[in-house]
């Protein structure tokens, strides 16, 4: 089942599932942020994305919460937007021998990354309100602040230091 297929008949199947899509991605996502602590020299940057493993993982078992409340199996589904947005940023990141541009490389893929479950949160928010399901978009909005947080925690490391050394 794809986004503009006709398996998705009612928003309800629409909402389960783009829960499988970030589900899926969250957990691509925790598969490849050990390679950008690794890779990242900086060691803000470092501990940043530590700090957002540790996080994600927690997003994952907030997803399977969602789940669990709204009756539907928690399982992923094929995202090839994230997947394109993660092999991107490693094509990126492998074409880069300074570290210090490699820093501000690292950066803006992790926030194509943070831009994509932040309008996937945000829908997702939305159609649970729609459908009666308060309750699954209040852990959906957990998830959300953190990717926001995240993005801006990002935005301010670039602006403030990582693209200075870079230029």
């Amino acid at each position: 089942m794809g986004f503009f297929t006709k398996d998705i008949k009612t928003l309800n199947d629409l909402f389960v599932h783009t829960l499988r899509d970030i589900y899926y991605a969250e957990q691509q996502i925790a598969k490849n942020l050990p390679d950008m602590v690794e890779k990242a020299s900086d060691q803000s940057l470092k501990s940043g994305f530590e700090t957002h493993l540790a996080e994600t993982k927690n997003q994952i078992t907030r997803l399977e919460k969602v789940f669990k409340m709204h009756g539907a199996e928690a399982k992923g589904v094929n995202c090839p937007a994230i997947d394109g947005i993660l092999e991107e940023a490693s094509d990126v990141a492998g074409d880069v021998d300074a570290t210090t541009v490699l820093d501000a490389a690292l950066i803006a893929a992790a926030q194509a990354v943070e831009h994509y479950e932040i309008t996937r949160y945000g829908s997702l928010i939305a159609w649970a309100k729609n459908l009666g399901r308060d309750d699954c978009a209040a852990v959906l909005q957990e998830n959300l602040d953190e990717e926001k947080a995240t993005d801006k925690k990002l935005s301010d490391m670039a602006v403030n230091s990582v693209n200075h050394r870079a230029a």
